[in-house]
């Protein structure tokens, strides 16, 4: 027994020395990252980026080496600081030859975000689905959510746990004489009162066939989106911007990336060469002339300039990271939202 205890001891701390040294070397040589933040601007033509430099300061400079203030910047960058523009009464009348308004700039602008601990985390698979045409400005939480099984779709009342059978059995027709094939491989959207307006889920179904699903009116609302021969989605992602000129965005088996247009549900290929959500992190900045994509990966920040009507790329440019982290036990990852050991 007490040869035991002692094998486990030295277990034991084997094992916390091969958790803790690594962090604490992680920890204590530690250096600031080097890839500064980059926006596209098409006044010039160019990406701005903003860093730190040793013995400098925060340098800001284009990719030709030019560098400008801070006042500089502003101007140059007119949609990102648009309320610093408008404070100092230097807002331009228009951009480009374009006249633009603070009104529609802001109408315009959004941003989106993506990380691979969102994607990768487990879900309880039930959904809200709210009123789109409520006709209120304020939009409210139901008091059922549904779920999607073999069988059809299922509303549940949240106070008594009974399904509507009604509801049920109205949505899952509708869906049904769309083609829906049950169940459902993916489903995306935005359940939250924190937006303007609700378009509800974008849905694969169980033979990789996309549709859009949503309430109108307490009555179903279902369509079918074709997809280009031969393109297999594999992530759908919803989004609800002040425009309303986009639906979701998409990626395809191959790592491609997708934005579907509302309204017409065209579904156009982007100019970004790949992007992985379970593995890379995604940032877009619109506006409207052109989106700033930055897609993180283990070895690089890689940041593309698109094209606002047509989604091409305009130029793109590459900041490659330093991996400074030592190999040993882990029990986290940036990846997904698990406690578990990891080599």
């Amino acid at each position: 027994m007490k040869h035991f205890s002692q094998i486990f001891l030295y277990l034991t701390i084997a094992l916390l020395l091969i958790w803790q040294l690594p962090w604490c070397y992680s920890f204590f040589a530690a250096k600031p990252s080097k890839s500064p933040f980059s926006m596209y601007s098409t006044l010039i033509d160019d990406f701005v980026s903003i860093g730190q430099e040793e013995g400098k300061g925060v340098v800001r400079h284009d990719q030709s080496g030019n560098t400008y203030t801070q006042e500089q910047v502003d101007s140059i960058l007119p949609f990102f600081y648009i309320r610093q523009l408008m404070s100092d009464e230097r807002f331009p009348d228009s951009i480009k030859g374009v006249a633009v308004t603070p009104r529609e700039v802001q109408t315009t602008n959004f941003n989106f975000r993506s990380t691979p601990s969102d994607i990768n985390a487990s879900r309880i698979k039930l959904y809200p689905l709210l009123e789109s045409m409520s006709g209120r400005v304020d939009l409210t939480m139901p008091d059922d959510v549904f779920r999607i099984t073999s069988k059809g779709i299922e509303f549940i009342k949240m106070a008594t746990n009974a399904i509507d059978t009604h509801k049920s059995r109205q949505f899952t027709e509708a869906m049904l004489k769309k083609g829906f094939k049950f169940p459902a491989q993916r489903v995306a959207g935005n359940p939250t009162t924190r937006k303007e307006y609700d378009e509800g889920y974008l849905l694969l179904d169980n033979e990789g066939k996309l549709f859009h699903l949503k309430q109108t009116k307490n009555r179903p609302y279902v369509r079918a989106i074709p997809l280009p021969e031969g393109l297999k989605a594999k992530y759908l992602f919803i989004n609800e911007f002040r425009s309303r000129k986009t639906l979701g965005f998409l990626t395809d088996a191959d790592n491609n990336f997708y934005v579907l247009n509302n309204k017409t549900y065209d579904l156009v290929k982007t100019g970004v060469p790949a992007f992985n959500p379970e593995q890379d992190a995604l940032s877009i900045f619109g506006n409207l002339f052109d989106w700033t994509v930055c897609v993180k990966t283990d070895k690089a920040d890689e940041y593309y300039a698109l094209n606002a009507d047509d989604y091409s790329l305009i130029k793109s440019v590459s900041f490659p990271t330093q991996d400074g982290t030592v190999p040993g036990l882990r029990f986290t990852s940036s990846r997904d939202k698990y406690v578990r050991p990891r080599l």
